[in-house]
């Protein structure tokens, strides 16, 4: 949507987090209001941490019909909100807000975000042994929607961070009965996991740009029967994805769940099905642009 077609009428979504100046997120929806004829516009706002509740406050007042929330606020926006959907008070993170005549509800897109793009790959999840590096938000909405489906779940976490893997297996033993094993983000722990699993999902930012020549897995563990999720999007081919496809590892990008993540949000301000194939597109033509 081009300036000139802004009016009284336009209805506004957002984004917040800070920083927010890699976002794909801008482009991917307002190429689809514009696909679809809407008259939407969506704006990305970088919100410091201790302007969180008055920025809230703001949309609120402001009439935004709706707005996504990224880091560092997952977490700590529940509490500005006024409901939360089921499945993202179980996770405890927040990722899209609805507003439905000044009451904010909060969703978590990208647990399905994740689903869909792994089933869309043609991977069903269902029995197989599934190895998680990470326990932020998005290993936290990532386990917990692979959880009931999956024959073993496993979290790798570095050891300042434990308490959060651990938390997110106390959640997984209550609401399914499952016993998820937790290890510390070792080499020897990695090697010996990863011997036995079908799925290794990195939900760490490890390889993100502009360290994109790290990895959080050394490539001699890699192999041929493995699925490798890298949802780090930034750059799109990882060197975790590089190095997997080099040993004959199936690979999927960060760039499907972004698209996924993005379309669902998409599907709940506007009630319209989302052109989730020209989002991911535009997320990709914005992503290569950065790299040139």
């Amino acid at each position: 949507m081009s300036d000139r077609n802004i009016s009284g009428k336009t209805k506004i979504c957002a984004l917040i987090g800070d920083p927010v100046e890699h976002t794909m997120s801008p482009a991917m929806h307002n190429a689809a209001y514009r696909k679809l004829g809407l008259d939407y516009i969506y704006i990305p706002f970088r919100v410091d941490p201790e302007q969180l509740a008055p920025a809230v406050d703001g949309l609120r007042a402001l009439k935004v019909s709706g707005f996504n929330v990224t880091i560092p606020h997952k977490v700590s926006i529940i509490p500005m909100l006024d409901g939360l959907d089921p499945l993202a008070e179980k996770i405890g993170a927040v990722n899209t807000v609805v507003n439905n005549d000044g009451e904010l509800r909060g969703y978590n897109t990208d647990a399905d975000g994740f689903l869909r793009a792994l089933l869309e790959r043609g991977v069903e999840p269902g029995g197989k042994n599934v190895v998680v590096l990470g326990a932020g938000g998005a290993s936290r909405a990532i386990t917990y929607i692979l959880a009931e489906k999956v024959a073993s779940l496993t979290i790798l976490n570095r050891m300042l961070e434990m308490d959060w893997a651990e938390a997110i297996a106390e959640l997984i033993k209550d609401d399914f009965g499952k016993v998820v094993r937790v290890l510390e983000l070792r080499d020897d722990y990695l090697a010996e996991v990863l011997e036995r699993a079908d799925i290794l999902v990195n939900a760490t930012s490890v390889g993100m740009s502009p360290a994109g020549d790290e990895s959080p897995v050394p490539a001699g563990l890699l192999k041929d029967s493995l699925i490798v999720f890298d949802i780090v999007y930034n750059p799109i081919i990882t060197r975790l994805l590089r190095e997997a496809k080099a040993a004959g590892a199936r690979t999927i990008g960060g760039i499907d769940m972004l698209a996924w993540q993005g379309a669902l949000a998409f599907e709940k301000w506007t009630g319209q099905s989302a052109p989730q194939d020209l989002m991911r597109k535009e997320a990709i033509k914005m992503l290569e642009r950065h790299e040139d």
